[in-house]
Formats: C-alpha cells, sequence, structure tokens
C-alpha cells in the first residue's frame, strides 16, 4: 500500500512533458534509491516505518497525459523498527505469504511537468493491495535535473475500508488511515 505514492510520482512526472514533441517516453525507478515511509498513529504513539521498491517503470504519452505501467512494492520489506510488530503487520494485515508484492499502475497524469526544475503533478491510477484493485489520485511534487528525476508525494491510504485487518484492540484505538509519504528517483529513458 506504500508504494501507491510513488507510482504515482512516476506517472506525475511523465505527465509533465506536454512541451516536447515526443510521442511515448518511460521513466524507470532506482528501487536502491526509492523507499515508501508509512505513519501509523494509535491513541498512544506513532508508528514510523518503511517499504523497499521493488520495481518502477512507466511509459506515459506527454501529450494526452494516458500513462501505463507498474510500480512495485515488496510487502516483505515492511520495517517499524520492533520486530514484532512488523511480524503481525507481515502476516496479519499484508498477508505476504499470498501477497508478497503491493502495486501501483498509472493511467492518467494532470499538471505540467516542466523540463527542468520543480512540478507539481497529480496521478491517477490503480493500486492493488491484498489482490484487489483501487483507484486512487497522488500529488507529486517533481524535480527535473537533466534526465534524473526525484519524485516526492504524501497521501492518506484507507487501508482498512481496502480491506486490511485492523490492529485496533480494546486498549490500543488505530487510525483506519495510514500516512504514505513518497520518496522516488529514477531515469527518463
Amino acid at each position: 500500500m506504500k508504494f501507491i505514492g510513488f507510482a504515482a510520482l512516476l506517472v506525475v512526472w511523465a505527465g509533465g512533458m506536454g512541451g516536447e514533441a515526443r510521442t511515448q517516453q518511460k521513466l524507470v525507478l532506482d528501487p536502491a534509491k526509492s523507499v515508501v515511509n508509512f505513519t501509523l498513529v494509535d491513541a498512544l504513539h506513532t508508528v514510523h516505518g518503511t517499504f523497499q521498491v521493488q520495481q518502477g517503470e512507466i511509459r506515459f504519452s506527454p501529450a494526452g497525459g494516458q500513462a501505463s505501467g507498474m510500480i512495485v512494492v515488496d510487502a516483505v520489506s515492511g520495517k517499524s523498527g520492533n520486530s514484532s510488530r512488523d511480524g503481525r503487520m507481515a502476516k496479519e494485515e499484508l498477508k505476504v505469504e499470498s501477497y508478497k508484492t503491493v502495486s501501483f499502475a498509472p493511467t492518467r497524469v494532470t499538471g505540467e511537468l516542466h523540463p527542468s526544475g520543480d512540478s507539481t503533478l497529480q496521478v491517477h491510477g490503480v493500486f492493488t493491495l491484498l489482490g484487489a484493485a483501487h483507484e486512487i489520485d497522488v500529488p507529486i511534487q517533481v524535480q527535473v535535473d537533466g534526465k534524473q528525476i526525484h519524485a516526492t508525494g504524501t497521501f492518506a491510504l484507507p487501508y482498512v475500508k481496502w480491506g486490511l485487518k485492523d490492529p485496533s484492540n480494546m486498549f490500543i484505538k488505530v487510525n483506519k488511515e495510514v500516512t504514505i509519504d513518497l520518496s522516488l528517483m529514477g531515469t527518463l529513458q
């Protein structure tokens, strides 16, 4: 569920190339330099953690805003600094034995991507979590430096509504949305 943000970021960047004559562009993420951060708040404390991007490639048409491709996040890689909590999250909430990845497939980008400098975009696509597809819009800030792209974005993911187990119990009440912060690095090819 965390990778949705980075997928959106790629799509956003691709959509902003409207001033160029190219009919199609391709953005490839660098998994070693990309990360999906998450924050989950309960009544007693705030949990911060990360997920690793497994791969990501986005194709887009700057003229029309259409996009395709996929960003894949390794669901097994979730780390919050507490191995017991991480084990429960993997087994009970993310069900990693059956669903080893979470993905985002962008379909549309709005906003103008500048050939260099900063741009603000909105990426629409399909986020797949526990095998179920959910449409989502993700706001993305993109920095272009030559062929290098750095995209960031923050959004709320309604994980309980989307079928994940609510980790609340009679003593601890957990928010029903998790905040996702993306930091995605990639290359325009």
